[in-house]
């Protein structure tokens, strides 16, 4: 066989058992020929991409601003009524979650609104999914507020009052320049550079997302798997447990951050449990009361009601009630929510100074994000027989953090129980955001001041319980270890390192250990010898099936992952395993025996000896052919062709063939590069391990006889 273009998959059939001869039907796969050369294809494509049509220009913008597309088409009688329905519904359990939510970002009540109310719009805009409600998830406000708490302490707001004032006297007695950059900030509120931190945040978040889209790289999002994802989500949950217990007792204790946050926050906890307000934690018992058991008849009769029951606004109207006319910020020094303003603060860019210092923070908030929003968009696509565009979605999602970063908002994306709530309630269309944003602005413009006697710890209270479906993904471990057990490790050390560690650290943890998961799979990966199954053409695992079948002088052996450098030496010494024979051995032994029995021979000595070990080197292999499946094998790199090239020749040194089946078009194309097929070798690729095994017993049979070159 001649080294070429040409792949020669041969296949030697006999023609009946009682036939004086056979012969051999050769098909030759020649590869397509090229119409193009790379340079014509680039050229092309960027002639593509540089032309400015009216029609291309268009379609640009239909397909960049998709409410163009499908607002026109919108059907009033059909959509209308279920659009109102659901987002006005979802609105209102946004009201109470958004106030709520806000306290775990480290804001005021305000901002949360502002973030709901800002998205909802956004979205309308520039998404594509029809039921997905982009607004404030818990996790991410939980990432937020680390990196605010950080901020906000290193700009010194946590030194004690007496210092603070020396600092500020120093800093106006300077008349050249400002002492430093952390004297500035101490002469700004609080509560101002929190949301400055958040939006400046949120802004880089957003155009890491856009940035994102443009380059199309969502393939990162295919490293989150879904039991990483799933366990990040329960673990962070833990420590947004953890960051509200202080609000159900009470406690005015600073908020921990970094590496080990939960364990330190429990302890400051059971250290000041003495100091416990035992007014909110009646309320906050009470509340429990409430919502729990009313969110578990929402989900065991939401095929019964048309809507779910909004006990959360419920339970805000109530406590704020209580705690207004019970006077129990005067009476008891309960949390409150206090003021929150109506209408809307003027828009103001983020700090460029503090880009440098939440760049890298803002990472893991904007993979994050489009992780779960892109996720949840397709899975609902899906369900309702549509299609939505991942790089939209991107598009779209950061646009949702950008513009309204502008605005003092902080990051948002997709939430799971809100979008659940917006299809179970009849929503058709993206229309239902736009409603939904109504029903925030009415608040915004009127009702907001009335939640100033709102106790925190009802706050505290809304937001652990609407960790209920993440917590309970402990009830479908067993399920998920029947599944697969590595899926259910990755979960479980996602879990533990972004409950125990950090969220940050967390997560980069899980994508770590998932790829090594996946490395180790295909370093030592299953290596079955196989059998084949009576009057059929189907080889399967010796091992896993009985009544298989072996040809005599044949083995059949599957790798069953990609052959590379990573476990090449595991390939060769399963290959020698599963065969009993170790060429390289067998080889080293023949040479010592023969130089063994060259000396005695001179010496004129020990010939039986000499004799019992030429019949034990000599000892027949009971096997004259290896058979490869390639099935499983996706690619090859340089190390895998060389142990290949290894191996053809290590077994052909003792008589032994080595034949290749099922190999893909990219295993092919990586053996004629690699020049596995020389001149004047019988190197024979073959389509299936029934016509190889053919081939092996017909040239047995012929005494060896091989192809015709």
């Amino acid at each position: 066989m001649t080294e070429s273009n040409n792949v020669h998959s041969v296949t030697d059939m006999p023609e009946g058992d009682n036939a004086n001869h056979s012969f051999h039907h050769r098909m030759f796969l020649e590869p397509q020929e090229k119409k193009r050369s790379m340079k014509a294809l680039v050229v092309k494509q960027a002639k593509k991409t540089c032309s400015c049509t009216p029609a291309k220009v268009k379609d640009y913008v239909f397909s960049f601003f998709p409410v163009l597309h499908w607002l026109p088409k919108y059907k009033l009688r059909e959509y209308l009524l279920g659009d109102i329905m659901s987002g006005v519904i979802v609105g209102v359990l946004l009201v109470p979650q958004s106030i709520a939510y806000s306290l775990l970002a480290g804001q005021e009540p305000i901002y949360g609104l502002y973030t709901s109310f800002f998205a909802s719009i956004i979205y309308f805009i520039f998404g594509t999914s029809r039921h997905i409600s982009v607004g404030i998830f818990g996790v991410i406000c939980l990432m937020v507020g680390q990196v605010v708490d950080r901020e906000v302490q290193r700009a010194g707001y946590d030194l004690e009052p007496a210092a603070l004032s020396v600092l500020t006297a120093e800093y106006v007695n300077t008349t050249v320049s400002p002492v430093n950059q952390t004297l500035q900030k101490l002469l700004c509120d609080k509560n101002c550079y929190a949301i400055t931190v958040g939006a400046t945040m949120t802004f880089i978040a957003g155009v890491y997302q856009v940035a994102m889209g443009f380059f199309q790289v969502g393939f990162v999002s295919v490293y989150l798997s879904d039991s990483l994802l799933s366990g990040f989500v329960t673990g962070a949950s833990f420590t947004i447990l953890t960051s509200q217990a202080k609000y159900l007792l009470g406690l005015n204790i600073p908020r921990s951050s970094g590496i080990g946050s939960l364990i330190a926050t429990w302890i400051n906890i059971f250290r000041n449990i003495h100091k416990t307000n035992i007014c909110d934690l009646i309320t906050s018992f009470l509340c429990f009361l409430v919502l729990i058991p009313s969110k578990e008849l929402n989900e065991h009769f939401k095929s019964r009601l048309k809507a779910p029951i909004p006990v959360e606004l419920v339970v805000v109207v109530a406590a704020t009630l209580a705690s207004h006319f019970g006077n129990l910020r005067e009476t008891y020094g309960s949390s409150i929510a206090g003021h929150i303003p109506t209408g809307f603060l003027p828009p103001r860019p983020p700090d460029w100074n503090l880009i440098p210092n939440v760049a890298l923070d803002a990472i893991p908030i904007a993979i994050i994000g489009f992780a779960i929003t892109v996720s949840l968009s397709e899975m609902f696509a899906k369900k309702h027989g549509y299609s939505v565009r991942a790089n939209q979605e991107m598009y779209a999602i950061g646009f949702c953090n950008i513009i309204p970063s502008f605005f003092h908002c902080f990051t948002t994306s997709a939430a799971l129980a809100k979008t659940l709530v917006k299809e179970s309630t009849g929503c058709r269309t993206q229309m239902s955001g736009m409603v939904t944003s109504l029903v925030i602005l009415l608040v915004l413009l009127v009702i907001a001041p009335l939640f100033y006697s709102l106790q925190k710890c009802v706050l505290a209270v809304i937001t652990i319980v609407n960790l209920r479906g993440a917590l309970r993904k402990f009830k479908d471990l067993p399920k998920m270890w029947h599944l697969s057990r590595v899926d259910t490790v990755i979960w479980l050390v996602t879990m533990a390192a972004s409950a125990l560690i950090s969220t940050e650290i967390g997560l980069l943890v899980g994508v770590c250990f998932s790829m090594l998961c996946v490395i180790f799979r295909t370093q030592r990966p299953e290596a079955p010898l196989l059998g084949w199954v009576a009057e059929s053409e189907t080889y399967e695992s010796l091992s896993a099936y009985k009544n298989l079948q072996t040809k005599p002088g044949i083995m059949v052996f599957r790798f069953e992952a990609p052959l590379y450098y990573i476990n090449k030496e595991c390939f060769k010494s399963t290959l020698y395993k599963q065969t009993g024979v170790d060429p390289v051995w067998l080889k080293v032994a023949k040479k010592k025996a023969a130089k063994r029995m060259l000396r005695e021979k001179e010496e004129g000595s020990g010939d039986h000896q000499t004799s019992i070990s030429m019949d034990f080197v000599s000892e027949p292999l009971g096997f004259h052919t290896i058979v490869i499946d390639c099935c499983a094998v996706q690619f090859l790199d340089t190390a895998g062709i060389c142990t290949l090239k290894e191996v053809y020749k290590e077994y052909g040194e003792i008589g032994v063939q080595v034949l290749l089946a099922q190999c893909n078009p990219s295993v092919r194309s990586s053996l004629i590069r690699g020049e596995f097929f020389k001149e004047g070798e019988d190197h024979l690729l073959f389509h299936s391990v029934h016509q190889a095994v053919d081939f092996a017993l017909g040239a047995q049979g012929h005494g060896g006889t091989s192809a015709a070159k």
